[in-house]
C-alpha cells in the first residue's frame, strides 16, 4: 500500500495490525480519553482524535442504506421510476434481427458517382467542413436524400414545428418520441445511432421520451450475402475460402452498420465472428450528418431551443465515424484487454485477429454464452460486482472507457466469467476528471460543500469563471436532506426537486458527455443486479475499488485525497474512517478474485501444451535436409 505514508504516523499502526479489528483496537487505545468522549494525542505536531459532533460526516454504510431508501421512494414516483428504468437499459431492444416489415433507406450510390469525379472522396474521419464541401458539389444527391427523408418523416417534422410555434415542445415530447421511434430505423444508421445516444441524456429529453427512444432496435434487415462476401474479399484481397474453412452462409445477426457471420479459420481451426460493413454506410451517414448539421445551425435562431444542437451533433459524430473503422475497433479491444488484465484477468475480451481485419471487415474470437441480463445463474451477482469493478477501473484508473454499455454487450460465459463485447465506441477520460471524481466522493462523505461546488467545475458540470457562492445554500440543503439519517421518509422530494430545478435554471449546469456514458454503464449493471438482489447498493460495490485506488496510487492528488478521507476538513485523525478504508480494500481484494471460471484449468492446459512442444525434437524439412 504505497500511499499509506500519507497518513503520517498512522501508517506504522496500519502495517502492524493483523486484522482490521485489531487495528481498530490499537487506534482507539493509542489516544487517551478526553472530556466529552473524544480521544486526543499529539505526535509530531499532528492531532489524532475521534471527535464527536464537531464535523458531520457519513459512513459508507450509512450512505448505502440511505441510497436504498431513496431508491425505494423514487420508484414510487412514476416519472422518476421511468427515468431510472431508462438509465438501466430496461427498455432496450437487443434482438438479433429487425422486426418483420422494417426497411432501411440508404443513398443512391450511382447518382453520387454520376455527380462527382473519381478522385473526389469523402474523408474517413469526421470533418464537417470537408463533408460539406463534398456534398455541396452533389446537390442532386442531397435533394434526393432530403426528399427521401421528408417522405418518411414529414409528419414528424411538421409536428415539431407546430410544437415550437405553440410552445408545446415539452407537452408533446412523448408523442414525438413515439413517432420518431416508429420511423427512425428506416432512416438509416445515423438516425438509429443518434436516437440511441439521445436516449441516455436526461438533460435533453424527458424520462418518457428517453423510454421510447430506448425501444429503438439497432437491428435492421440483413443485406444480400453476395454483397457482403464481395466486400469481404475486396477488403482482404483474396477469396474468403483462402482464410476461412467455414463461413456463413447466412448472418447470425444484422445491425445498422454491418452484419455478423460465424466462421472457422483455415490456419488453426479457431471459431470466429466475422463482421462485414453494410454498403453505402459512409455515404449515408455523412449526407445525413450534413443535413442534420444545417438544420442545427438554423435552430440556433429559435429562442425556445437552448441546447447547442450543432455542438452536440459534432461531438457525437466524431465518435460515430470512429465506429466505422473496424481496424480501430480491433485495436480498441486489444488495448482494453491489456489495460485490465493485471487486476481483472477473469474478464473476457474477444481476441481480434488483426491479420484478417480491415476497415470494413473485422475477424474476432467467437464467444459462446448468454446475455448477463437474461441469465438465471446463481453467480450473476458476483459477475455484476466484477462488472462494477471493471467499469470503475476504466473510469478512475485507465481512463479508457467502454462507451457503448448496454445489456447486449455484457455476456456470461458457460464457465461463469464476464465477457464484454463491441469496442467500436470508446472514450478517453483524462487524469483531472479521474482524480476529481475521487476527490468529490471524499468531499461528499465529509459534507464539504464548498469543495463539492469546486468539484462541479473540475468535473465540467459548471464552466470555469462562474460565481459559485450563491449556489452553496440550495446545494447544501439538497445534500443534507439526502444524507441525513432516517432514510427517504425524512426527505421532502418536492422541495429537493424544486431546489435542483432552481439551481439548474440559475446556473449553466450541463451533463458532460463522459458522465452520461458513466450513468448508463453503472445504471445497466445496477439494473441487472436488482433483478436478483433488491438490496443491491452501488456504494457497497464501488467504495472497495475507490479504497484500493487511494491506498495503492502514488499520485500527489490521490495521496491528498486519502489524507482528506481520514482526517477530514478539520485535520483531525478519524480512526473509524481509516478502518472503513482498510476494510473496503480487504473487500476489494476478495471480490476482485471471484468469477474466474475455468481460468486455472486453461492455464494448466496451455502450460502442458507448451511443455509438450518444447519436448519434441525439431523437424527438418526435406528441402533443408537436401
Amino acid at each position: 500500500m504505497s500511499a499509506t505514508f500519507a497518513l503520517s504516523a498512522a501508517a506504522p499502526v496500519g502495517r502492524a495490525a493483523a486484522t482490521s479489528t485489531s487495528l481498530r483496537q490499537r487506534l482507539l487505545k493509542s489516544s487517551p480519553r478526553q472530556p466529552g468522549g473524544a480521544r486526543r494525542t499529539a505526535r509530531g505536531g499532528t492531532v489524532y482524535a475521534r471527535v464527536s459532533g464537531t464535523e458531520r460526516t457519513s459512513t459508507t454504510s450509512q450512505i448505502s442504506s440511505q441510497i436504498k431508501d431513496i431508491r425505494a421512494q423514487m420508484e414510487e414516483d412514476e416519472d422518476l421510476n421511468t427515468l431510472m428504468a431508462g438509465l438501466r437499459g430496461t427498455n432496450i431492444d437487443d434482438s438479433d434481427f429487425a422486426a418483420d416489415g422494417v426497411k432501411m433507406r440508404v443513398v443512391d450510390l450511382e447518382k453520387i458517382k454520376a455527380e462527382g469525379g473519381d478522385d473526389d472522396r469523402l474523408p474517413l474521419y469526421y470533418d464537417p467542413e470537408l463533408i460539406a464541401q463534398y456534398w455541396r458539389r452533389r446537390p442532386g444527391a442531397v435533394a434526393q436524400r432530403i426528399l427521401q427523408l421528408s417522405t418518411i418523416a414529414g409528419s414528424f417534422i411538421t409536428g415539431i414545428i407546430a410544437d415550437l410555434v405553440t410552445n408545446k415542445t415539452s407537452e408533446n415530447s412523448v408523442k414525438r418520441a413515439i413517432q420518431l421511434r416508429e420511423i427512425v430505423t428506416s432512416l438509416g444508421p445515423a438516425y438509429i445511432k443518434l436516437g440511441q445516444a439521445l436516449s441516455i441524456r436526461p438533460d435533453i429529453l424527458s424520462p418518457q421520451a428517453m423510454t421510447e427512444l430506448q425501444k429503438l432496435c439497432d437491428k435492421v434487415p440483413s443485406f444480400d450475402n453476395k454483397i457482403a462476401f464481395d466486400t469481404l474479399e475486396r477488403e482482404l484481397g483474396c477469396k474468403w475460402q483462402d482464410i476461412y474453412s467455414e463461413l456463413g452462409p447466412d448472418p447470425v445477426a444484422a445491425a445498422s452498420l454491418g452484419q455478423v457471420y460465424k466462421g472457422k479459420l483455415k490456419s488453426n481451426g479457431d471459431i470466429v465472428a466475422v463482421k462485414v460493413q453494410r454498403p453505402a454506410v459512409l455515404e449515408t451517414v455523412s449526407i445525413d450528418l450534413y443535413i442534420l448539421r444545417r438544420v442545427g445551425v438554423a435552430l440556433r435562431s429559435v429562442p425556445q431551443i437552448n441546447t447547442d444542437v450543432v455542438g452536440l451533433l459534432d461531438e457525437w459524430a466524431e465518435r460515430f465515424f470512429e465506429e466505422l473503422d473496424y481496424v480501430k475497433e480491433g485495436d480498441n479491444a486489444t488495448k482494453f484487454a491489456a489495460s485490465i488484465k493485471d487486476d481483472l484477468p477473469q474478464v473476457v475480451v474477444p481476441r481480434t485477429y488483426s491479420e484478417y481485419t480491415r476497415r470494413k471487415v473485422i475477424t474476432s474470437q467467437w464467444l459462446d454464452g448468454e446475455k448477463l441480463s437474461q441469465s438465471t445463474a446463481d453467480d450473476v451477482g458476483d459477475l455484476v460486482n466484477i462488472g462494477v469493478i471493471c467499469y470503475l477501473k476504466q473510469l478512475l484508473d485507465t481512463g479508457f472507457f467502454h462507451a457503448d454499455p448496454h445489456p447486449g454487450n455484457l455476456i456470461r460465459t458457460p464457465d461463469g466469467r464476464l465477457a464484454i463485447l463491441d469496442f467500436g465506441l470508446m472514450t478517453n477520460i483524462d487524469d483531472n476528471i479521474k482524480f476529481g471524481m475521487i476527490e468529490a466522493i471524499a468531499h461528499l462523505i465529509h459534507r464539504d460543500y464548498d469543495a463539492i461546488v469546486e468539484d462541479f467545475v473540475t468535473l465540467d458540470f459548471i464552466p470555469e469563471g462562474v460565481d459559485l457562492k450563491p449556489i452553496l445554500p440550495p446545494l447544501a440543503r439538497v445534500f443534507d436532506q439526502a444524507l441525513e439519517g432516517g432514510g427517504a421518509k425524512n426527505i421532502n422530494f418536492q422541495e429537493v426537486a424544486a431546489d435542483l430545478a432552481q439551481i439548474t435554471f440559475d446556473y449553466p449546469f450541463r451533463i458532460p458527455p463522459y458522465f452520461a456514458l458513466i450513468i448508463r454503464a453503472i445504471g445497466v449493471l445496477e439494473g441487472i443486479a436488482l433483478v436478483g438482489n433488491p438490496e443491491f447498493a452501488l456504494v457497497d460495490e464501488a467504495y472497495p475499488y475507490i479504497s484500493k485506488r487511494l491506498l495503492t496510487d502514488d499520485s500527489p492528488r490521490l495521496r491528498e485525497s486519502l489524507r482528506y478521507m481520514v482526517y477530514g476538513k478539520g485535520q483531525v485523525f478519524d480512526a473509524d474512517r481509516l478502518i472503513d478504508v482498510l476494510e473496503a480494500f480487504e473487500t476489494f481484494s476478495v471480490a476482485s478474485r471471484t468469477s474466474r471460471g475455468n481460468m486455472e484449468g486453461e492455464a494448466a492446459a496451455a502450460a502442458t501444451t507448451a511443455t509438450s512442444r518444447e519436448a519434441r525434437p525439431p523437424r527438418v524439412s526435406a528441402a533443408a535436409a537436401a
